[in-house]
């Protein structure tokens, strides 16, 4: 076979004794006794194989929906709460960006990567969950930036927030990128187109339920 045909990534789920097994270039990544058990570390896979080979977008840890035409940014790690946050907003009246990242092109506009939400619902498993299944449309165009929300989940704590500079929301999308900035430099005037045109906000929130209806009440959108 020619080098041009071979694969970037080699996925292959197997049966081994009562387990399925998922494996990634013949190294297992993931077992369970249900293929739908699979789909999590799946997606998870095909995340890292993406984000390794964007070129002409950088990627940043957000949870992204848009709002009245502009996008609305929840930057976070894995496992920040921002799926939960995301699919709320969704609920009420949002489009469907990503649970996971915000891919951003050089003119600072943010492009749809709406994988499959990966909800707990009170689970300790994650389940994917489309966002029709949230009554929410999918974005098909890229988007401004209208606001970026540095959130910190406190369950026991109250909703507390504060409007920030633009180079603070710009450190905090730096901060939440999975590339090496010595390796993509032109991010960060891509990140500063970004956020020349956002509204930023860093603090604390609660439930996803509660904090839904703040968010929209501080964009200005009835919740």
């Amino acid at each position: 076979m020619d080098s041009a045909d071979q694969p970037d990534i080699l996925v292959r789920v197997a049966r081994v004794g009562e387990l399925l097994q998922l494996s990634v270039d013949d190294v297992v990544v993931a077992s369970a006794c249900r293929a739908i058990d699979l789909v999590p570390a799946l997606i998870r896979v095909l995340d890292e194989a993406v984000i390794q080979r964007l070129t002409t977008l950088r990627a940043v840890h957000a949870g992204t929906v848009v709002l009245g035409g502009r996008a609305l940014l929840l930057p976070g790690a894995t496992h920040a709460g921002k799926s939960s946050l995301v699919a709320e907003l969704l609920r009420r009246g949002a489009t469907y960006f990503s649970d996971e990242y915000a891919l951003i092109d050089s003119d600072g506009r943010v492009h749809p990567y709406p994988r499959p939400l990966l909800l707990r619902n009170g689970c300790p498993e994650q389940v994917p969950v489309l966002a029709a299944e949230c009554n929410a449309p999918v974005g098909d165009a890229p988007a401004p930036v209208g606001w970026i929300l540095s959130l910190e989940y406190q369950p026991a704590g109250t909703w507390s927030i504060e409007a920030v500079p633009q180079g603070e929301g710009l450190l905090t999308l730096l901060r939440n990128t999975p590339h090496v900035l010595a390796d993509s430099p032109e991010m960060v005037g891509a990140f500063q187109r970004a956020v020349a045109g956002a509204t930023c906000y860093a603090g604390r929130r609660t439930e996803a339920k509660d904090a839904a209806g703040e968010i929209l009440r501080l964009v200005g959108r009835s919740g």
